[in-house]
């Protein structure tokens, strides 16, 4: 019986040979039609079904969904190759020397060094989380300091975050990053006549957009609605909070009340008007905000 490891190497390498045979002439014709631009929005829909899948401690659906993911990275390397770019054994490559260079501490300075580690860095870490962190840093630091720079490369302090993440992410790392320039709001309460400016802004621009027939003008909408996001990102990053699971939070109380509001209406939500549905949403809300409190007066009653 072959060992988990040995069972998954014959599996990926199973997987490698699908892949490329999808996008082999005489393949699935839809696979062959795609690039990376069209592939790209898949990626980032099966990145946030693991994240989704990981919430909810569903661990099969994880297994699929991670799988899903993989497919993703099956398909660039893939793609990659028929352009000669690279291969997946040059990103799994890649993958291991980096995973090797980065934690000397479990493979040895010398070995960390072979796979390209020129950071000086003490590998006894003694069980610390926090040295192995720091040692990370350094040894990342030192990689992009010998990495070669485009000649067109702005050398922006900004250059650090990555844009490969998503916005409500981004937008708060590029606040922080800015911060340590001095360039920040001094406290999360002056944030807030910035929120009413940005929100006034939107308002006349969606005003004019209403009324005009110029296409440029959306772009304008979209624009400003941009800069209020931006301005709510940065006061939670004030506060000490996550925009992203923030929302994700308000997104999952959203569908709890609507689902209320369906299940507690004796007609079809589309029948009734304005004032019958926001009296719904408040019935709702209360009924969702008592059973919460019941359930945790519950719990603190439970006999330990």
């Amino acid at each position: 019986m072959l060992s988990d490891a040995k069972r998954a190497a014959s599996l990926f390498e199973q997987s490698v040979a699908i892949m490329a045979r999808l996008r082999a002439p005489g393949g699935c014709p839809w696979d062959r039609e795609q690039s990376f631009d069209t592939i790209r929005k898949y990626t980032l829909e099966e990145a946030y079904e693991v994240f989704d899948a990981i919430e909810r401690r569903d661990f099969p659906h994880l297994a699929e969904e991670l799988g899903d993911l993989l497919l993703q990275v099956l398909f660039y390397a893939e793609m990659a190759a028929n352009e000669g770019h690279f291969s997946i054994s040059d990103v799994l490559d890649h993958l291991n020397r980096k995973l090797i260079r980065r934690h000397p501490h479990v493979f040895g300075e010398e070995a960390s060094r072979a796979a390209g580690n020129q950071a000086s860095v003490d590998a006894a870490v003694h069980g610390s989380a926090a040295k192995v962190l720091r040692n990370w840093e350094d040894i990342k630091a030192a990689e992009k300091a010998v990495k070669p720079t485009s000649p067109e490369a702005s050398n922006s302090r900004l250059d650090s975050v990555q844009r490969a993440m998503p916005a409500l992410a981004e937008a708060a790392k590029l606040g922080s990053k800015a911060a340590k320039s001095g360039f920040d709001w001094p406290h999360w309460r002056d944030l807030l006549p910035k929120l009413t400016e940005e929100t006034a802004e939107l308002e006349v621009e969606a005003a004019i957009a209403e009324n005009s027939k110029n296409s440029g003008q959306h772009a304008r909408v979209e624009e400003e609605l941009g800069d209020l996001l931006f301005t709510v990102v940065n006061l939670g990053r004030h506060l000490g909070v996550d925009a992203e699971m923030a929302l994700r939070g308000c997104n999952l109380r959203f569908r709890q009340r609507f689902k209320q509001m369906e299940d507690i209406s004796e007609r079809p939500l589309e029948q009734l008007g304005p004032d019958e549905l926001e009296a719904l949403w408040t019935a709702a809300k209360r009924s969702l905000a008592d059973s919460g409190s019941r359930a945790s007066i519950s719990t603190l009653e439970e006999p330990r």
